[in-house]
């Protein structure tokens, strides 16, 4: 049993520190790139130094099917996740409050799973409740106000991200951290696509903060974490492996005032533990 937890214990530890810091490194991103193409890059990146990698360990390639299911899934997660929340800290939404937000994840995710057979039981229902009343009082938040685009962008990604997790269960990918491979080089291509599409080009030359916080996306946050959240999504309940949500937000207010200099208001403090309370009602119960 122990040997069993330690990994689980691992996987969570670093899903909830490098990912809360990720919404600053995001927001810093996205002075020298642009939101889809920088994410483009991140993704691509980690997933093309890890395919190679896996291969010489001797995993199996993947499927066509395989590669199918891992752009559908990739594109869930990463243009419809990851994707729009850099989008909504480009139009100027906070990184604090933006995972303040995304901390709706687990609750979300707790929905979509009962369109796989698994129904929110009665507490289950009330956070979700609780979690919608936070998102409401979040969105008096300032930033919110002067950006409707953010708060719009901020409510819909958590719901792309909990579909892309617990849809990821139910079809065929890769074992191992060939699935997640197989995912952010789908997602990667599919950021690229809709980027060149929207009008985005890369920069001449990207401020050295940008460049720095693009390596640190690429190494920490894609193929340290997401490798272990794939993990924890494989071996744990959908709602287990996004509680992170409990610690990304204290991160990132934390990592927003300091170094970003971010001004975080009343509403942002009222919500977060409502959301949190949510979070908590339906984690405890998976």
């Amino acid at each position: 049993m122990r040997r069993t937890r330690l990994p689980v214990v691992a996987a969570l530890t670093a899903v909830y520190l490098v990912w809360g810091s990720t919404y600053l490194a995001l927001r810093f991103m996205v002075d020298g790139f642009p939101p889809l193409l920088g994410n483009a890059i991140r993704m691509t990146v980690a997933g093309g130094l890890l395919y190679p990698w896996l291969r010489l360990r001797g995993a199996a390639a993947p499927t066509r099917r395989q590669w199918g299911y891992g752009f559908a899934v990739g594109t869930a997660l990463f243009l419809g996740g990851v994707g729009l929340v850099t989008i909504a800290e480009d139009v100027g939404v906070g990184s604090g409050v933006t995972a303040t937000a995304v901390a709706m994840v687990p609750v979300w995710a707790a929905l979509i799973s009962g369109f796989f057979g698994q129904w929110p039981t009665r507490r289950e229902w009330v956070g979700l409740a609780i979690g919608l009343a936070g998102v409401v009082l979040l969105s008096r938040e300032g930033d919110f106000q002067g950006a409707p685009l953010g708060l719009f962008l901020i409510v819909i990604s958590p719901i792309f991200w909990a579909f892309g997790s617990v849809w990821s269960k139910y079809v065929d990918l890769p074992d191992g951290l060939m699935s997640s491979t197989v995912q952010m080089i789908g997602g990667g291509v599919v950021l690229a696509v809709t980027g060149f599409a929207f009008g985005e080009r890369l920069p001449a030359s990207p401020s050295a903060a940008s460049v720095i916080a693009l390596i640190y996306l690429i190494g920490a946050g894609s193929i340290v974490a997401f490798t272990a959240y794939a993990y924890l999504l494989r071996t744990v309940p959908a709602p287990l492996a996004t509680s992170y949500a409990y610690v990304n937000p204290v991160v990132a207010v934390i990592l927003g005032i300091t170094i970003g200099a971010e001004q975080v208001t009343g509403q942002v403090w009222l919500a977060l533990p409502i959301i949190l309370t949510a979070v908590a009602l339906i984690a405890r119960r998976r």
